[in-house]
């Protein structure tokens, strides 16, 4: 099978290590790729937002099947560019990515098939703002009804700072704030079929003790040994084919990964938001645990053959990403800074961590910053614990000045988990 991947962050970067691994990829592209995807895969220069160009790119390379990573380019319609040039491809049309384009819509779905929710309105004046803002109380939820790269969302007790992000965006949408631990769950489709992977947990905050503002991620880990057993079934029957079932009864079917953002409040499963897409830097962790080969799981979902598959295979060990993010991120990141450790993590830690490149570069002889996230330092372990200080051994080993990263992923988890062996 001849895959191009589209996309230049971690997440592009784990489906490309998972599929450099598959023997069923006979070749591996990535477009536009960085610096390390091109160990991996043969990079090509692509404008991903451009339909046309990923179709003819595709064509050009003989491309099996596209999978398209981020979510501007499925809300750009460049799945429905490449399936018109007769090619397989793992993502949603622009239509059904709509789910992730506009929580408006979103919401839309979630009430007309039945998938619990948070309470909300949507607004689009300073005086529905303030009128919704009163109604929840704090802490108040504001979300822009578009795409904000996941940093679209504040959660605050200051009604001033809720106000001013409301400003910002043309439409916004206001929630009641739904306590409960929060948890990640993909799930593949066919438009018909709901695979669901296994469940994990990302860190949105800057840092430690999820202060500060919230980012893209800054970590993530799986398996929840807190969670039910149950959860990813139930999440399947109550929330996940619901919603694919619904999509389908609209014209616009999903196909691709639908992943559900959730809350397990008091009253149960709540669903915080969708996306159209693999989440960063979840799917870090929830690849380095799957023993299927993706290639073949990918290619059935933009066939329409999902049900055809046998139950997937996952790994019994633990995964924990970690983050290294640039000086100054979230805010606006400095770059060009050279980053070293890369060889000393690959010889000493492989092959039980490695490290997913997300905003780098190739500069001379020297792989530098190139974005605000700029590594994932990605181990697996027997359990948490295990993972998490192999993880953390690998950061310690990487350079990058003025860079940060948080020093508790996964550790809550890793220390009830150990309480209860």
């Amino acid at each position: 099978m001849n895959v191009l991947v589209i996309g230049s962050g971690a997440r592009e970067h784990a489906l490309c290590r998972s599929l450099s691994l598959d023997p069923a990829v006979t070749a591996l592209h990535c477009a536009p790729g960085n610096a390390g995807i091109a160990e991996v895969a043969e990079l090509h220069q692509v404008d991903a937002l451009d339909g046309k160009a990923v179709s003819e790119l595709a064509t050009e390379l003989g491309a099996d099947l596209v999978i398209v990573g981020p979510e501007a380019p499925l809300v750009a319609g460049v799945a429905d560019a490449v399936c018109a040039a007769g090619i397989p491809v793992f993502g949603p049309s622009g239509e059904a990515a709509q789910l992730e384009g506009s929580k408006a819509f979103a919401k839309d779905v979630m009430a007309a098939a039945g998938v619990p929710t948070a309470r909300s309105y949507v607004c689009t004046t300073p005086d529905e703002v303030a009128e919704a803002l009163d109604a929840f109380g704090a802490p108040y939820v504001v979300k822009d009804d578009g795409l904000a790269a996941g940093k679209g969302v504040v959660v605050t007790d200051d009604l001033e700072a809720a106000k001013a992000h409301a400003a910002g965006c043309e439409r916004v949408v206001i929630e009641e704030f739904l306590d409960g631990p929060e948890v990640s769950l993909f799930a593949i489709t066919d438009g018909d079929t709901v695979v669901p992977l296994q469940p994990a947990q990302d860190f949105k905050r800057a840092l430690d003790g999820d202060e500060g503002p919230n980012t893209g991620g800054m970590g993530a880990y799986s398996p929840l040994p807190w969670a039910d057993p149950a959860l990813v079934d139930e999440v399947r029957r109550t929330v996940l084919q619901p919603t694919v079932d619904e999509m389908r009864r609209r014209g616009t079917p999903f196909s691709g990964l639908l992943y559900a953002g959730l809350a397990i409040t008091g009253r149960g499963v709540r669903v915080i938001e969708f996306n159209a897409r693999f989440g960063d830097p979840e799917t870090q962790v929830v690849l380095a645990r799957l023993r299927t080969p993706l290639a073949g799981v990918l290619l059935a979902a933009a066939t329409g053959t999902l049900g055809d598959l046998a139950p997937l295979r996952w790994s019994e060990e633990a995964a924990v990403t970690v983050v290294v993010a640039s000086h100054n991120y979230p805010g606006t990141p400095r770059t060009g800074d050279p980053i070293t450790g890369l060889a000393e993590v690959a010889a000493e830690d492989a092959p039980h961590a490695y490290v997913l490149h997300a905003g780098t570069r190739v500069d001379g002889d020297a792989v530098v910053s190139a974005g605000g996230r700029v590594l994932s330092v990605t181990a697996t372990g027997e359990d948490l614990t295990q993972a998490r200080e192999r993880a953390y051994r690998s950061v310690a080993r990487i350079g990058l000045d003025g860079s940060q990263h948080r020093t508790d992923i996964a550790a809550k988890a890793a220390a009830e988990a150990a309480a209860k062996a």
